[in-house]
This record gives C-alpha cells, sequence and structure tokens, in this order.
C-alpha cells in the first residue's frame, strides 16, 4: 500500500508498504485477488464519502474499506465539496486525490487535483475551465447513464470540441447496463481519451468493485500519462447499506 505525503514544493513522495486484500473484500470483489502488476497502481477515480449528503460512508468506515480493498489510490469526489478529500488526505492508508463531482445545468463533472472548491450549477465549460485553471484534471463519470446525472450529450461534445476533457468513465460500477459502459469505452477511443473506472462507491463495501490499474504516478500531468497505459478492472456492485442504528457526524 502506499501511503501520501505532500512535499513543500506540492510533490509526492511516496513510500510503499505491500498490503494484500482480505478474504471478505476478496470475496466482494474477485478481482482484487489478482496479482499487481510491477510498478502499478490501483487507482479508483470515483467515490463517495458522508461528505457527499447521499452517501453515510465514515473516516472511520473509509479507512477500513480501502484497507479490505488494499487500494493504493483514492480519488474522493464527493457531490459539490472537497472538504471530505481534503480531510482525509493523510488520514487513510492509501494516497487521495482531492477530486469534486459537481453538477452542472447540464449534467455531473469530476474534477481531479483540485486545491479549490467549484461551485454548483455553474455551465460545463465554466467547470472544466475552473478545474484546468487549478491544475486539474476534467473527468467526465457516467456519461452515458441517465440514471447517474449524466451530463447531456451536446455539453458531452461541445467540451470534446473545446479540447476541455481528459478523461472518461469507462466503468462505473453502479452502472446496471453494461451497454452504458461499453458505450462510454467506444466514446473515450474514438475521440482519443484517457479512459477511466470507479467504484462510484456510496458505502463502504463498494470499494474495490472498479479501479485502473496503471503505472504510479506523482502529480496530475503523470497520472494522466499514466491512465492512459492502465487497464480497467472491476464489475458491476450496487448494494445497499444494511440498516443499523447508527450515529453519522454533521458535515
Amino acid at each position: 500500500m502506499s501511503f501520501l505525503h505532500h512535499a513543500p514544493a506540492g510533490q509526492w513522495s511516496v513510500a510503499c508498504l505491500a498490503v494484500d486484500p482480505n478474504a471478505a473484500a476478496i470475496g466482494r470483489h474477485p478481482h482484487l485477488a489478482d496479482d499487481r502488476r510491477p510498478g502499478h497502481v490501483r487507482v479508483d477515480l470515483h467515490s463517495h464519502t458522508m461528505w457527499s449528503g447521499d452517501s453515510t460512508t465514515t473516516p472511520e468506515e473509509l479507512e477500513e474499506a480501502v484497507a479490505a480493498a488494499a487500494l493504493d489510490v483514492l480519488c474522493v469526489t464527493d457531490h459539490n465539496s472537497i472538504r471530505g478529500a481534503t480531510e482525509l488526505a493523510g488520514r487513510l492508508p492509501c494516497r487521495v486525490v482531492v477530486g469534486e463531482e459537481l453538477r452542472t445545468h447540464a449534467g455531473e463533472i469530476i474534477g481531479l487535483f483540485l486545491t479549490e472548491h467549484v461551485p454548483f450549477g455553474v455551465s460545463p465549460r465554466e467547470a472544466a475551465q475552473r478545474i484546468r485553471d487549478q491544475g486539474g484534471l476534467v473527468y467526465v463519470p457516467h456519461p452515458f447513464d441517465p440514471l447517474r446525472r449524466n451530463l447531456a450529450e451536446p455539453a458531452l461534445l461541445d467540451l470534446v470540441d473545446a479540447g476541455l476533457i481528459d478523461a472518461i468513465e469507462v466503468l462505473n460500477a453502479k452502472t446496471a447496463l453494461s451497454h452504458l459502459n461499453e458505450r462510454a469505452a467506444a466514446f473515450a477511443a474514438e475521440w482519443s481519451l484517457a479512459a477511466g473506472a470507479g467504484s462510484d462507491a456510496h458505502v463502504p463495501d463498494a470499494l474495490g468493485a472498479a479501479y485502473v490499474e496503471m503505472p504510479d504516478f506523482t502529480d496530475a500531468a503523470s497520472f494522466l500519462v499514466a491512465l492512459r497505459q492502465g487497464a480497467v478492472v472491476g464489475h458491476h456492485f450496487d448494494a445497499a447499506r444494511q440498516w443499523r442504528a447508527r450515529i453519522v457526524p454533521s458535515t
């Protein structure tokens, strides 16, 4: 497992400690048992915590789930917020990429490697430009899944034409219809966009459902290069949270 430390110059210094996923996580997501390729890391590009509003996953639960799945990098992409990601960076037993899944007037866009919150409700072009202006990457989640508040196709094409998309999510573990993920993969190939994958986890057990196994990286630029060399791994997983009495801290 890799641990993230923020160096003074803003680069990442990485110390590696090999950890294997546990039996329970492998039972949920059998591909976790596959051997890692040397020099590669497992990166979930899309996940949620209690800061999202529609997820109740606490930091403690996230710590346990990340350790169980032995993920190397987690992109924390809460809805319209980067607060959870910034608070969790350095706390989780993996490296954290600060992200945000923000809703534009035409659907959702994810910004990765953010330093500032991007406001809710702006246009797709403004959202993408605000992400780029802070050195971030523009990642389009579940582009053709209408149940996931996908980005409307005219807006998607407009961003592609403007050169404002870095990567497309070609495997969203919560997307039940496989042809929607396949359409996303075909779109990414057609437009020569990097292909990403994520659990879209709103419950802890979903972590490990989907990720990209890719060469290691040090910053946003090398992340994008490595993503293009990565392999998408995962399956559909959208299990409901089992009810139990619990207290979720206020965010």
